[in-house]
C-alpha cells in the first residue's frame, strides 16, 4: 500500500523546508563582509560573467557557479534505443541563476516521450549548488548540490517516478594541463514504497574535457549507478559518454555525442544540446 495523502504531504513539507534552509544559508554567508584578504568568499574571479559554464552534456557537474544575478539556460535532447523498434526521447533542461558569489539556484525539468507512450512534462525540481572551496588541497574546487524532485510527471505514462526525491551531490573539480576533471558522488532518497522506483539510489561520475581545435572542444565521461534493491531494483550500470563541443560565442555553446553502455541496462543513446548565458536578470 502507498503512503496516506496526509503523510505524503507532511513528508513533502519537510523536504521543502530542508531545501529552503539550505538555499538561505549560502546567500546569507555571501552577504557577510570578507576578512580573508582573498576577495569575496575566496572565490575564483569571474573575468566575463556572461561566459557559459556548461554542465551538460555529461552526467557530472562541475563546482563552478554562475555569476551573481546572471541566468544561464541548458537544454538539449537525448534519444535512447531501448530495443528493436523501441526508443524514448527526453529534453533535459536546467535554468541556473547566480544567487551569491558562491551559490547557484538550479531549476530543472524535462519534456519526455517514453517508448510506447505520449509526449508530456516529466518530473521537475530545484536545487542549490554551494561552492565551499576553491583550489583546496586534494579536493580542488569543491561544492555540494542538495536538490528536491517533485512527482509532476505521470508515473502510469512512464514520464515520472511518482515519488518525491531528496538528493545530495558532492562535487570535486580539478584542472591538469588544460584538461578539466570533475568527480561526483551522489545519493538519492525517495518517498513511496519502492514498487515504482528504488527508495535509495547512488551514482558516481568521472568527467574530463578540454580544448581541441579552434572553437571546438571535447568531453568524455565514465559514470555508474550502483545496483539498487527492492521490487523495482536493477543491476549496476556503468557507461561511457563522449562527444565534441563548440563554443560559438562566449555566451553560447553547443554539444553532441553518444552514450555507450559497458554493463547493466543502460541503453545506447545519442544526444545534442546547447548552453546559453542570457545575461543579468
Amino acid at each position: 500500500m502507498g503512503q496516506p495523502a496526509t503523510e505524503r504531504m507532511r513528508e513533502l513539507s519537510r523536504l521543502l523546508a530542508l531545501l529552503a534552509a539550505v538555499a538561505i544559508v549560502p546567500t546569507l554567508v555571501a552577504q557577510q563582509p570578507d576578512t580573508s584578504g582573498r576577495g569575496a568568499a575566496a572565490a575564483t574571479p569571474i573575468v566575463n560573467p556572461r561566459a557559459v559554464q556548461p554542465e551538460r552534456p555529461t552526467v557530472a557537474t562541475h563546482a563552478g557557479t554562475v555569476a551573481p544575478g546572471y541566468i544561464e539556460i541548458e537544454t538539449g535532447a537525448e534519444r535512447d534505443r531501448l530495443g528493436p523498434g523501441a526508443t524514448s526521447v527526453f529534453t533535459p533542461t536546467v535554468v541556473k541563476i547566480g544567487v551569491g558569489t558562491h551559490a547557484q539556484l538550479n531549476l530543472f525539468g524535462a519534456v519526455t516521450r517514453p517508448a510506447g507512450s505520449t509526449v508530456g512534462v516529466g518530473d521537475v525540481g530545484a536545487g542549490i549548488k554551494w561552492r565551499l572551496a576553491d583550489a583546496a588541497p586534494v579536493f580542488g574546487d569543491f561544492a555540494v548540490l542538495p536538490s528536491i524532485k517533485l512527482p509532476t510527471g505521470s508515473a502510469t505514462a512512464g514520464r515520472g517516478t511518482g515519488t518525491t526525491d531528496l538528493s545530495l551531490l558532492v562535487i570535486s573539480s580539478h584542472e591538469f594541463g588544460g584538461v578539466a576533471m570533475d568527480l561526483n558522488a551522489g545519493y538519492t532518497r525517495r518517498s513511496g514504497d519502492g514498487s515504482v522506483a528504488p527508495r535509495d539510489a547512488t551514482l558516481w561520475t568521472a568527467s574530463f574535457g578540454g580544448a581541441a581545435v579552434g572553437r571546438f572542444g571535447w568531453v568524455a565521461e565514465c559514470y555508474g549507478y550502483p545496483a539498487t534493491r527492492g521490487s523495482s531494483g536493477q543491476a549496476s550500470i556503468v557507461a561511457l559518454l563522449a562527444g565534441p563541443t563548440l563554443l560559438l560565442r562566449p555566451w553560447l555553446a553547443f554539444d553532441a555525442g553518444l552514450i555507450v553502455p559497458l554493463t547493466g541496462p543502460q541503453p545506447h543513446a545519442l544526444y545534442a544540446g546547447a548552453v546559453y548565458n542570457a545575461g543579468h536578470l
